[in-house]
């Protein structure tokens, strides 16, 4: 493995971090595919404060890092990340009653399903949605996550945000620029990090509240496949559906290695067991292709590219060419 780290920063490294720096550590496990290669250096961090120090001791280091949360809507290169990654597992979540309202607090690593489904259990409402995202709230906020006409901008009143150079300053909404699955933290790689995020909530019961988020839960049973996956593969283009294309262009099914794109949902490349990232990368150009060529759409990945993908991309473009119905 070869690490963009110097090894004069190595060692920097490892004094800074000391036994709480992990080296060599496979990916897989901490992702919803349970597909990925090895990262150089794992930290993990257990709270905002820890998220925060981890950060600018990286900055400070010139060291490249990477943060990731619940492993979903990622995917991890085979050959791994080179540098540091940041396995952000700070969750503290607490509510109150302000002034103006209903506010829900946590902190970015804290699971943002598990964090819908307390505040459905309190009979506080907005976040219903969330109940089917298997990410984290700091990936939610950066990637404006949403589901069943729900999303971050429609519930996020402020996120607590650290800036490369330096400062903790509280962003409101506006100021995240949000389009659809995107922000300007998302278009900013490496700029900033998302310690805590504010949700500005509405009074309701717990019997409607639950009521909704398991209406939500029946229909994404119903519609979206279980297994390893990484979520929804694609953005959905404007006016149309990217599962509903990729089953146009007769794709659901297709497989490539241990990868498949659900016969149930096209926007969904399951893990079958023993999927590699170059299986998906192979199954995305297919699809991608035969989108473009049979409707001249073409199609986003919603899903983030995390680490050495020059190598990847190349590697898979040889090896492409064996999918089968």
């Amino acid at each position: 493995m070869n690490s963009p780290i110097p090894s004069a920063k190595v060692e920097a490294l490892r004094n800074s971090f000391d036994q709480g720096l992990l080296e060599n550590i496979s990916l897989a496990r901490y992702t919803s595919a349970r597909i990925g290669g090895p990262a150089d250096f794992l930290i993990v961090v257990s709270s905002a404060d820890k998220l925060a120090n981890a950060a600018r001791t990286l900055w400070s280091l010139e060291i490249p890092f990477k943060v990731l949360g619940g492993g979903s809507n990622v995917l991890v290169a085979d050959s791994g990340v080179r540098g540091v990654v940041v396995l952000n597992r700070a969750c503290e979540v607490r509510f109150w009653e302000a002034a103006h309202g209903l506010r829900l607090g946590a902190e970015s690593g804290a699971m943002l399903a598990n964090i819908a489904r307390r505040a459905a259990d309190r009979g506080w409402t907005g976040l219903e949605w969330a109940v089917s995202i298997p990410g984290t709230l700091g990936g939610a906020v950066i990637g404006n996550a949403g589901a069943y006409d729900g999303d971050m901008a429609g519930v996020l009143e402020v996120a607590e945000i650290l800036q490369r150079i330096g400062s903790v300053e509280q962003w409101p909404v506006d100021r995240l620029e949000y389009a659809y699955r995107d922000s300007w933290l998302k278009r900013h790689p490496g700029q900033a990090v998302v310690l805590k995020a504010t949700l500005h909530m509405e009074p309701s019961t717990p019997e409607e509240t639950q009521a909704k988020m398991s209406a939500f839960v029946a229909q994404r049973k119903l519609t979206q496949p279980t297994g390893a996956s990484m979520g929804s593969m694609f953005k959905n283009p404007p006016g149309d559906y990217a599962g509903r294309l990729v089953e146009a262009a007769g794709l659901k099914g297709t497989r490539s290695g241990g990868a498949q794109i659900s016969p149930l949902h096209g926007n969904f490349f399951i893990n079958l067991g023993d999927a590699t990232a170059t299986d998906i990368w192979s199954l995305i150009q297919i699809a991608q292709e035969q989108v473009a060529n049979q409707f001249g759409i073409v199609l986003d990945l919603e899903v983030e590219l995390f680490g050495d993908w020059e190598s990847m991309k190349s590697n898979a473009v040889q090896a492409q060419g064996g999918g089968s119905a």
